[in-house]
């Protein structure tokens, strides 16, 4: 899946991955894909969470090793 954007969140805990999805959601235009790499096993249900509060669709997530893979189209 080809996205406009990419973040990596590795090694970072709660709640900065979902502060700086957030952040670079906010430049974006809309319908536009933001990938965001995490390492925190809780960042699965936060970008849930965060999905449905904001609007912003969750398109995918991924788990590949110890690593989470976190797809967002911008509202």
């Amino acid at each position: 899946m080809e996205t406009h954007k990419e973040i990596d969140t590795r090694g970072l805990n709660c709640p900065l991955p979902i502060l700086k999805a957030k952040k670079a959601l906010a430049d974006m235009a809309s319908g536009q894909l933001l990938k965001v790499l995490a390492t925190d096993v809780g960042s699965l249900r936060d970008f849930q969470a965060f999905a449905k509060q904001t609007g912003n669709e969750l398109v995918e997530q991924q788990t590949v090793g110890e690593e989470f893979i976190h797809i967002l189209r911008r509202r």
